[in-house]
């Protein structure tokens, strides 16, 4: 497969476009959220709890991956267990922890309103070569790399340049 012919762009037009991208996004996941009764933050922890499928997260497993405490992820999962949308269960290797599952039920009306958004996604990489696709992948995950450390370093009270 060969890819389509594309305009020309400059690394700041792509950083626009990603502004654009990521502001539609924030929008869409509150609006997500309130369909669902949810807010944005445990929204995100569900989806995390969803992409684990067969591997549960334990708790903490959670907490890393969206840059909570662990007493922040508590309040979470005490919100999402109380709405239907995941249990705790123990872990079968080390029953002083406990691993998080999403419902079925709720997993599946999570799906029915992220789908047609998924299969629209996917059919706009279908103009992509598989080249390029992993050129997407590659930067999307190094870009979120970039994100988790500067949000750590305006956690710990600091910009790249030690400004706030």
């Amino acid at each position: 497969m060969q890819g389509k012919p594309r305009p020309p762009a400059t690394a700041a037009e792509a950083l626009s476009r990603m502004d654009q991208y990521v502001a539609l996004g924030i929008v869409g996941q509150q609006e997500v959220a309130q369909l669902l009764g949810l807010n944005v933050t445990d929204l995100t922890c569900l989806g995390h709890i969803l992409g684990a499928a067969e591997n549960p997260l334990s708790a903490g497993d959670l907490a890393e991956l969206v840059d909570l405490t662990t007493g922040a992820v508590t309040g979470v999962l005490n919100r999402l267990e109380r709405a239907g949308y995941a249990r705790r269960r123990p872990d079968p290797a080390d029953r002083r922890r406990v691993r998080v599952v999403a419902d079925p039920t709720a997993a599946a009306r999570v799906v029915a309103v992220y789908q047609p958004l998924y299969d629209r996604l996917g059919d706009l990489f279908a103009d992509y070569t598989p080249d390029e696709i992993a050129v997407i992948a590659d930067w999307f995950g190094r870009a979120a790399g970039e994100v988790r450390a500067h949000c750590a370093r305006l956690r710990a009270g600091g910009t790249d340049t030690g400004e706030v």
